[in-house]
């Protein structure tokens, strides 16, 4: 009971860029150069949940805060949960003026990890001694059913969870964290629990445990056992005359809890079938040995069969869930939610180094933010085996050498960025102001990233690019490159009946060629890109034909072209799927034409971008506009869209990357219902950086051009190869 989280809802009023056709009616025609729709900047209300975590010796000033900003006139209940909501029943009803709804605890902490495991992709993690760092993070499983929860508070709970609402607890143990604490006590004059575990850091077990070398004189063959196994806990201190140190006797202690809580969880695991055990409560809280203990003892006695998880926002789970049954008639559970990165702490790193006075400072204040999602987001229906996909190519928590150079690399990227933010609100005030506040958050999570990579989970080039996206948002820059995008899109669409005549113009397996290269230089738009960037800065005339010249030759950095090319030869796929990137030259000199050739062949298309704007990528509202443009110069395109089969749908993210695990439920309805069998994935952050290994079921293509010159050179290229991956899968 040394900890206070509270959990709030609010809304969050921010500006979003809306985008809307021109209104030409009354007018002749329209004007050769203005923007092909305009852009209007509106504030939008979103959900957002809080949890934020402290020390019960601040539980006035908490109360405080809940008093001004959070109990309105409404307000007549407070949901509580945990030792606290006994302890504190009183003060907090009458500094409030509230009553208090006592939560039962186990539904609440059962609720929580749910919640936790369904929202928050990386949440678990297990915890792996020798390697650095030692956090491992596991992709979050669709089917989080069922599971053990063992929670170490005073006592031990084990709890068998089957679904949602179904949970039955199996077995428990009187020998917990309060034991630890405890005997610890008395063994040590040590009152504070965080103490103990810092004494038991520097602990050495062997000069009070007995091993199993002590008893049998070397390792036991005959026994298979090892001769460093504790055989007797404690066992030396009744025949030897000598004093133990405080450290090796809070080792001890910690061995002797620890390994007794790992064998019985193990042995429920095994009773109940299951293989993944969850970690919680106070006797864990991120604390280095107690995860270290757990684990080896999990895997000595399973062999390696159950897995020990830890999750990220384990002190959070009674919060949550005590919040979650008083919103019971909202059902926060309809809907998705996202870890807003700009708003959330993340994972500290409490090695056994600092001590107990460093540790409380960077304990004391621990915040989570959640953004509700417009959509529910599902798993896309093809991918071959929804529990092993990982979106992520590189894990820059493992490759020290990848995340030096991708975290340097989000450093220098900065003040173009900023420039960028400050140039898209010119009628505003304080947009330099905001700017600069925008610079300085990032720029600390840069610097946090650094110190601690796995403190939002496996850190990748998408959680950089969508932590910088995040903080954006935060300081009301909503879409930096609505201008940049308006102006693309009028000079492509401008251009889009002479590429179309050059390429109707072309033999059938000239053209095939030419729409894939299209498709490639259009690729190259890419503001996210310096190589690009600062391309596009200094030579505002680069265009489309300039970028096929700065296209490889083939044969490409990856290059499946001949057999995609001699797949078009047999029958029309049913319908493919195409997940588009940058806005302009890209997707309507690139995509457009290849999407048009897909419909003449008789097939049908669904054309998927993102729902929210990220960097220059083309959103959804924009690609609507976009098409009914084409549309009114292309009868080809006129026609699929009036019988639908184009379809524009939205990708439910706004990422530059994708996440094919978490997509718009629209979406997933769709790709079943039209029975697609061939998935276009376009663009570095989405085939590279992303998907580049993701399995699908059905035929697939994965291609971009290489806009960095360390990715290109670790991928055996130079700057501007071309990834051209055509994959089948296995029958």
């Amino acid at each position: 009971g040394s900890l206070t989280k509270l959990a709030y809802y609010s809304t969050v009023q921010h500006k979003v860029a809306k985008v809307r056709s021109f209104d030409h009616s009354g007018k002749d025609t329209e004007r050769e150069h203005e923007p092909p729709y305009e852009i209007s900047v509106q504030e939008e209300i979103t959900a957002r949940l809080h949890f934020i975590k402290f020390e019960n010796t601040y539980i006035e000033a908490c109360l405080d805060f809940i008093k001004d900003h959070l109990v309105n006139t409404e307000t007549k209940v407070i949901q509580a949960t945990g030792g606290g909501a006994y302890k504190f029943k009183d003060l907090i009803e009458e500094k409030l003026r509230l009553k208090v709804d006592k939560e039962d605890v186990m539904t609440c902490l059962i609720k929580g990890c749910n919640f936790v495991l369904k929202n928050i992709p990386h949440e678990a993690f297990v915890y792996q001694k020798d390697s650095d760092p030692e956090f491992r993070f596991q992709t979050n499983h669709p089917h989080i059913f069922p599971y053990l929860l063992v929670n170490i508070g005073s006592g031990v709970s084990i709890v068998k969870v089957e679904t949602e609402d179904r949970f039955e607890w199996v077995g428990g143990s009187s020998i917990g964290g309060g034991t630890f604490w405890g005997l610890g006590a008395l063994l040590t004059k040590t009152k504070k629990f965080d103490e103990l575990l810092h004494l038991a850091s520097r602990g050495q077990h062997s000069n009070v445990d007995m091993l199993v070398r002590d008893v049998y004189g070397g390792a036991h063959q005959t026994l298979g056992l090892s001769g460093n196994l504790i055989a007797s806990s404690f066992g030396k201190s009744a025949t030897a005359d000598q004093e133990f140190s405080k450290e090796d006797m809070a080792k001890s202690l910690l061995h002797m809890i620890s390994n007794d809580i790992g064998q019985l969880a193990c042995l429920h695991a095994r009773l109940h079938s299951l293989d993944r055990v969850y970690f919680g409560g106070f006797f864990i809280r991120g604390h280095p040995v107690t995860m270290r203990t757990i684990t080896y003892s999990i895997n000595f006695f399973s062999k390696g069969e159950v897995q020990a998880l830890f999750l990220r926002h384990e002190g959070y789970l009674g919060a949550i869930g005590a919040f979650l049954k008083g919103a019971e008639q909202d059902n926060p559970n309809q809907y998705s939610w996202g870890e807003n990165y700009a708003g959330s702490s993340g994972l500290m790193s409490a090695s056994p180094e600092l001590g107990p006075a460093q540790r409380a400072r960077s304990g004391t204040f621990d915040l989570l933010e959640m953004d509700r999602l417009e959509r529910p987001l599902v798993n896309l229906p093809l991918l071959l085996d929804p529990p092993s996909y990982v979106p992520d190519t590189v894990d820059l928590t493992d490759d020290a050498l990848a995340r030096k150079y991708w975290l340097t690399c989000f450093e220098e990227a900065l003040d173009g960025v900023v420039k960028r933010a400050v140039a898209s609100q010119p009628d505003s005030v304080d947009a330099a102001e905001r700017a600069e506040k925008f610079r300085q958050k990032y720029w600390n999570k840069l610097q946090t990233l650094r110190q601690q990579p796995f403190a939002y989970g496996t850190l990748t080039v998408r959680s950089l690019l969508d932590t910088r996206e995040h903080c954006l948002n935060e300081f009301n820059f909503p879409d930096p490159y609505s201008k940049v995008k308006q102006r693309e899109n009028g000079v492509a669409l401008r251009c889009f009946p002479g590429v179309v005549r050059s390429l109707d113009a072309l033999g059938w397996e000239e053209r095939q060629l030419a729409l894939v290269k299209g498709l490639l230089a259009g690729n190259v738009f890419d503001w996210g890109a310096k190589a690009v960037s600062d391309v596009l800065e200094s030579n505002p005339y680069f265009g489309f034909e300039e970028a096929k010249r700065k296209l490889q030759e083939r044969p490409w950095l990856v290059d499946s072209y001949s057999e995609w090319l001699q797949r078009l030869k047999g029958p029309p796929h049913k319908c493919a799927l195409i997940f588009a990137d940058n806005s302009g030259i890209d997707i309507i000199l690139g995509v457009f034409p290849f999407v048009r050739e897909l419909l003449l062949r008789g097939t049908e298309v669904i054309l998927a971008c993102n729902s929210g704007p990220a960097l220059n990528d083309v959103t959804h509202s924009e690609s609507l506009i976009v098409a009914e443009r084409i549309a009114g110069m292309d009868p080809v395109v006129h026609s699929a869209l009036r019988e639908e089969r184009l379809l524009l749908v939205q990708t439910g993210s706004s990422s530059p990357c994708l996440d094919l695990s978490r997509l718009d439920k629209g979406l997933a309805a769709l790709v079943r219902e039209r029975g697609a069998d061939l998935v276009v994935i376009e663009g570095m952050g989405r085939a590279v950086h992303t998907n580049y290994h993701a399995a699908l079921r059905c035929e697939s293509l994965k291609l971009a051009v290489i806009k960095n010159a360390w990715l290109a050179e670790r991928l055996g290229g130079r700057l501007f190869s071309v990834i051209f991956k055509y994959e089948v899968p296995a029958e």
